[in-house]
């Protein structure tokens, strides 16, 4: 059951077919329960016009035959639903008329048209009848009572008399002979009490096996266009090259993929023009710095000199890492798939190399689809700053069903829990002092949370006791 929510939840083609589904049964559910007892009494009306039309036409046909054959004919007029015999009382109580009747549906129809007599049994073991096996009389005298002839149409004697019993799924005929004697004909056919034993489910489910092919490929036409767009979406948001969707379909379709494509250009331009504005004001800052360095070289006090240079080589730093961030934000570089294991691994051991205490807790090879080089800095990024302030850095993988962390832990001082965030803006440094020997520019983590966003996922930095855990989380 808990499948089947779920699979009801994830899937817009279930629920689309499930709903039409619902309706169709309780559309024609609620059609057959309205119907039902219609249909039942159209049934049994016209079985009782047959009967009476029948009874008719086989008096006159008895009236035009010798006394001797009047019996043979009356009997050979049978069929699986109907008995037809002679009495010899002209005015039958019901009680009586309804155990004759009942005898007679005892006996097979084919040993009653080869003359077999009243009590005596089948022929055959593949002889049957209507009759349930195991019923007594009883079944016929439920709801046993006179009726009205049906009107129109039957030319039975003003004298002929009707009845039902069985609970109406059986009827009589009563038509007096000119000779004194009675014509008795008996119907009789247990009517089905239940929708579910007629052909009407099978028609039910066969209209629902036509309706599901049809739903299926009307549900698969029109989630198609929502799978690709869910694809080109996810590609857009991990900054890699979409092809514009195609602008085609239905009205509805075809508007949200032109709004796509749209979204699409207008995210491109807006980054293109907002690079094209950071580069220019970078280009433009370089040149009023190199005449400032020219001037603070002309400056007689040492001491004076030294603060003014250091002032602006931190400009020139922090000018040249903000157009690093932007280059890093618009990097076109193309996504493939490569092993991330072994590519953190590699960065822990290019650390260690040049004397920085990394440690890497390897894991089993993990293929994943990204940007490597980018992937790389921001890891690197995540690294060295818990190196700078701890002293020493551990990184492993962890895998699970919906995302891959890239983790580094350190037992540094952390980084309060109200300030987490703080951190991963432009040029923000806890440390005060602003000196780059203690705390770099300021750019680092900025710069790793907007490689990892641009693969779709994030960085999330929480306490540890002592120390910080940074884990770079992407999707699966």
């Amino acid at each position: 059951m808990t499948g089947l929510l779920t699979l009801w939840r994830k899937s817009l083609s279930v629920q689309l077919l499930t709903s039409m589904l619902i309706a169709l049964f309780a559309s024609q559910a609620i059609g057959m329960c309205i119907s039902w007892d219609k249909f039942i009494a159209d049934l049994r009306a016209a079985a009782r016009y047959e009967l009476s039309s029948r009874a008719a036409a086989v008096a006159r046909l008895v009236e035009t035959v010798p006394p001797a054959l009047q019996a043979d004919i009356a009997r050979v007029n049978s069929t699986d639903y109907t008995r037809f015999w002679i009495a010899d009382d002209p005015a039958p109580d019901l009680g009586p008329w309804v155990d004759a009747a009942f005898v007679r549906f005892e006996l097979p129809l084919r040993d009653l048209l080869n003359g077999a007599g009243e009590g005596t049994s089948a022929g055959s073991s593949a002889a049957t009848t209507q009759v349930p096996e195991g019923a007594t009389t009883a079944l016929f005298l439920e709801g046993v009572t006179w009726t009205a002839p049906i009107a129109g149409g039957t030319n039975l004697p003003a004298r002929a008399r009707t009845l039902d019993f069985a609970e109406r799924n059986g009827a009589g005929v009563i038509v007096p002979l000119s000779d004194g004697r009675t014509l008795n004909v008996a119907y009789y056919k247990h009517m089905m009490p239940s929708i579910w034993k007629t052909h009407l489910p099978l028609s039910l489910a066969l209209t629902a096996v036509l309706v599901s092919l049809v739903g299926v490929m009307t549900v698969r036409g029109i989630t198609r266009p929502l799978r690709q767009l869910t694809r080109a979406t996810e590609t857009l948001g991990r900054g890699e090259a979409v092809t514009p969707l195609q602008e085609s379909g239905p009205e509805d379709i075809r508007r949200m993929a032109e709004a796509f494509n749209r979204m699409q250009e207008r995210l491109h331009r807006f980054v293109e023009d907002r690079t094209r504005m950071l580069a220019a004001i970078g280009h433009d800052l370089r040149t009023p710095l190199t005449t400032l360095r020219l001037r603070a070289e002309l400056v007689e006090d040492a001491e004076l000199q030294e603060k003014m240079l250091a002032t602006i080589a931190e400009m020139q730093a922090m000018t040249d890492a903000t157009l690093s961030l932007v280059r890093q934000e618009t990097n076109s570089e193309p996504t493939r798939t490569i092993d991330l294991s072994a590519l953190v691994e590699s960065i822990c051991e290019d650390l260690a190399e040049i004397g920085q205490k990394v440690s890497f807790v390897g894991s089993e090879r993990l293929n994943y689809r990204c940007r490597p080089e980018g992937l790389r800095r921001s890891i690197r990024n995540l690294i060295e700053n818990a190196v700078r302030y701890a002293g020493h850095a551990e990184v492993r993988l962890v895998s699970t069903r919906s995302a891959i962390e890239i983790v580094v832990e350190d037992e540094g001082p952390g980084i309060p829990l109200e300030r987490i965030e703080e951190v991963f803006a432009p040029f923000f440094r806890l440390e005060g002092s602003r000196s780059r020997e203690t705390g770099g520019i300021g750019l680092g983590l900025s710069i790793a949370r907007a490689i990892a966003r641009q693969h779709g996922g994030d960085i999330v930095l929480s306490p540890r006791q002592p120390g910080l855990k940074a884990a770079l989380v992407l999707p699966t």
